[in-house]
Order: structure tokens, then sequence, then C-alpha cells
């Protein structure tokens, strides 16, 4: 698959998996704009903010992207280094879970009142965008350990898809999502160690990958 129509499928992917964790900071900065005077200012103002949530998302899709295509060709040229490749993967979204950054960055999405008076200071014509921007590499840095599981499990796995997208959203929404958090950190690192015996784990790096997709 192409760089151009993966980038698309990817951000049609987020559109679904973030959107709904990602709606409680939306509808806020959406009321704010609301208040400005003009149609066109509101609409080109909502536009913006989720322009720039999409524009984070999409630089790290390009990331995927190589990552893909790499783990696509090691799993064919050494399965057995793909399997422990794929150890790796699943032990990093875990230990990611767990540590203050991982925390650091959800905290900021799921206090969306905070973040609101924090981007009031923004000024100019591209305040918008840059508070979508904003609001999305935070997003990125809370969920990137989740999604790179998707490298192993393969990108267009859609129960995985399902099962990412709501525990991303629990952890960003739910009284107890920190608490949820890190029970999926443990988790990924209890999978990252049954790996080397269950090879189905990782059906994203089985040989039978000859795209990287």
């Amino acid at each position: 698959i192409s760089f151009t129509s993966f980038l698309l499928v990817w951000v049609i992917m987020m559109i679904a998996m973030m959107f709904p964790s990602v709606a409680p900071t939306a509808l806020m900065w959406i009321h704010s704009v609301s208040a400005r005077p003009g149609k066109r200012d509101r609409i080109l103002g909502i536009s913006l903010f989720l322009t720039g949530y999409l524009c984070a998302w999409t630089m790290f899709g390009a990331i995927v992207y190589i990552a893909l295509i790499g783990t696509g060709r090691l799993a064919n040229d050494s399965p057995v280094v793909a399997r422990w490749f794929g150890v790796a993967i699943f032990a990093l979204a875990g230990i990611y879970q767990l540590t203050p950054l991982k925390r650091a960055c959800l905290r900021h999405c799921r206090t969306p009142l905070g973040s609101l008076f924090h981007y009031a200071s923004y000024k100019g014509r591209t305040r918008d965008m840059r508070v979508g921007i904003h609001h999305g590499i935070y997003c990125v840095g809370c969920c990137w350990g989740l999604m790179i599981v998707l490298v192993a499990v393969g990108a267009m796995n859609i129960p995985a898809m399902i099962a990412l997208a709501g525990v991303i959203f629990i952890e960003k929404v739910w009284q107890y999502g920190v608490i949820v958090s890190r029970l999926v950190g443990v988790s990924l690192l209890v999978v990252a160690t049954l790996v080397p015996f269950i090879p189905s784990l990782l059906p994203g790096l089985s040989v039978t990958q000859k795209t990287g997709m």
C-alpha cells in the first residue's frame, strides 16, 4: 500500500478511534468558538481545531507506516527476530503505561477545562489550529504506546482497533481511568512474556505479511 493511501486510511482510523475520547475537549472548544460573532468564524474555528488535531496524528501515522514496512520485511526475512521484536513492542507499550509521562499526558486529556484556560492565551489567525495541534500532541503522547501494539497485531486488525479505542475512551473519560491505564500496562507486560510461547499473539508480524500492512 502506498504512503498516501496508508495516511488516508490512518486518518479515518483516528477519527473513528480518537474522536469519542477527544469529544470533551472538542466540545468545550467548540462552545468557546460558538461565542464568536459570525457564522463563518465559528465554522472556520471548529474546522481548524479538528484539522490541527488530525495533523498531530497524521505525523505519528507517518512513523507507524515506516515501522510497518520495516517489520513486514523483518517478518519475512527473520521470523525469530520478528517475534522478539513483538515482545519488545508489548513490553514497551506496557512499561510506558506506568510512566510519569503517560500520567502527565493522560491528566491533560482528562481535564479539558484546565486546557481551555491555557488555550485562551493563544492569539492570532492560527490560534485554532495551534490549539488542535497542541491537544493532538498530548493525545499522541497519551496513546502512542497503545497504538504501536497495532504494529504487532496488524494495523487493519478491526477487533484490536475496537479494543484499543475502548481502552483509550475509558482512560480519558471514566473516573477510574488512571487505574485502568495501569492495569492495561501490567496486562501488556504479561502478554510480552507470553509472546515467545504463543506466536499467534503476533498476527501483524507473521510471515504472511507482505507489505507491512
